[in-house]
């Protein structure tokens, strides 16, 4: 099976809340509504990974990547939208890439699909002139992160500790530096 990359769009929700679903279980779960402003937000840069069918037709959404521009230190709150307007520019103060959210179906983990998402959204920053990601790991995923490249950083300020804090026990917010 190929697998193809494109922009997460709209007509993607009703697929991607099942595989939040299958992924997160319901603590963590965010509504379509939520991800559809996020979707109308000039700084949203998120991906869907889908099935190469090689037909015609739509084909299944088998994960995706939830990412914006943001700025260092910056957590977005759980079910919170992401930076930026339709009628505002974005990116003039936005100086990483914000992976809010990346869940790949379990019947398809262990391909490294993860990694190609996350190698798609490294590059498209990168072409940006973004050298920085960043992240809040939930779940026990800090392991994963890490051989990604992302360490623990500490956040400015009680209001973005607090947004951290409403992602569970156990969230810590992650960065990525340099150019791998």
């Amino acid at each position: 099976m190929s697998w193809i990359l494109r922009p997460l769009c709209a007509a993607d929700l009703p697929v991607l809340l099942a595989v939040q679903r299958a992924c997160y279980g319901d603590g963590l779960i965010e509504s379509d509504a939520v991800y559809a402003r996020r979707l109308a937000s000039p700084a949203q840069r998120s991906l869907a990974l889908v099935a190469g069918t090689g037909g015609a037709g739509a084909s299944p959404l088998l994960g995706y990547l939830a990412a914006y521009r943001s700025t260092l230190g910056q957590v977005t709150p759980l079910h919170g939208d992401f930076g930026g307007s339709p009628a505002s520019d974005a990116d003039s103060a936005s100086d990483i890439l914000y992976l809010h959210d990346m869940a790949v179906l379990p019947a398809f983990h262990g391909r490294g699909l993860a990694q190609r998402l996350l190698a798609a959204a490294w590059q498209g920053a990168r072409a940006e002139g973004l050298h920085q990601a960043a992240l809040v790991s939930v779940q026990g995923t800090q392991a994963f992160w890490a051989r990604q490249g992302f360490a623990v950083r500490d956040l400015p300020g009680a209001a973005q500790r607090q947004r951290l804090a409403g992602y569970g026990e156990g969230a810590v917010y992650m960065v990525r530096d340099g150019s791998g």
